[in-house]
Order: structure tokens, then sequence, then C-alpha cells
């Protein structure tokens, strides 16, 4: 295997372990957990979820900008020779990681806090601005693969 096929792989692998992830909880696991849970058990289950989850995330985190700085490098030489798509797709990264960023640092120890003292409107709350901004960060997931699909690195 060659370096770049090394990176390439990496860079779908963390993709699809971050959108994939995202993509089930909001298309799959919320309609199950709604459907099912009282809401003090739906927020615990979503407490519990993000704390696994987010740990594959802070993994796709770190590996897509050294893979994809790696295969830029080595396919594209300096920054600026890179085609746009490259820097379209580069930008969105960005803004998704201040999105999960924000749920990761603000909104998620809003969570804890909520459930652990059992106040479960507030929890709500917080679940419904985490919800939005997944689906969010979702949104520009999707679109970054539709993007990097549309043109492929060969």
């Amino acid at each position: 295997m060659t370096p770049f096929a090394l990176l390439y792989a990496l860079h779908v692998l963390a993709a699809t372990v971050w959108v994939g992830g995202m993509f089930f909880a909001w298309m799959v696991l919320r309609p199950a957990a709604v459907s099912v849970l009282q809401a003090p058990e739906r927020l615990k289950l979503w407490a519990d979820v993000f704390r696994r989850f987010f740990v594959w995330v802070w993994v796709a985190v770190l590996v897509l900008p050294v893979s994809g700085i790696g295969m830029w490098h080595m396919r594209f030489g300096a920054l600026e020779s890179a085609p746009r798509y490259v820097h379209i797709m580069a930008g969105l990264y960005l803004v998704m990681l201040a999105l999960f960023l924000r749920i990761q640092l603000l909104q998620l120890p809003a969570l804890k806090r909520a459930v652990a003292g059992e106040q479960w409107p507030e929890g709500g709350a917080v679940l419904g601005q985490i919800r939005r901004l997944v689906g969010i960060n979702l949104v520009l997931g999707l679109l970054v693969i539709a993007l990097a699909s549309a043109r492929p690195l060969f």
C-alpha cells in the first residue's frame, strides 16, 4: 500500500465514522429513543451515547486533518496549488470542527449537569440544542462526502 493510499483510507474511515455516526444517531437512534423511552431515560441514554461516540469523533477530528494535509501535500504540493473543491472541503471541516467543539465543550457539560441533577426540562432543552448542531454537522458532512465523491483524487 502506498503512503497516499494509506492516508486516503484513513481519511475515508475517519469521515465514515464521524458522518455515519451522526446519520445513525439522527435518523435511527433518535426516533427509536423518542418512541420507547420517557424523557429521563432518553436523556440518560443520550448522555451515555455522546460519551461513547465522542471518543470516536475525537479520533476522526485528529485523523482527518493529518491525513487530509498529507494527501494535499503529496498530491498538490503547495496549499495554494490544490483545486478549489479541496479548499472547500478543508473549510467545511473547520466549520464542522467548530460545531463539534461547541457541543463537546458547552452543551455536553450542561446536559451532564442536568441529568445528574435530574433537571429534565433543562436537559431536554440542551438536548434540543445538541440535536440542531448535530443536524447542521450532518448536512455539512454529507455535503463534504458528495463533494469528495464528485471530484475523486486520482
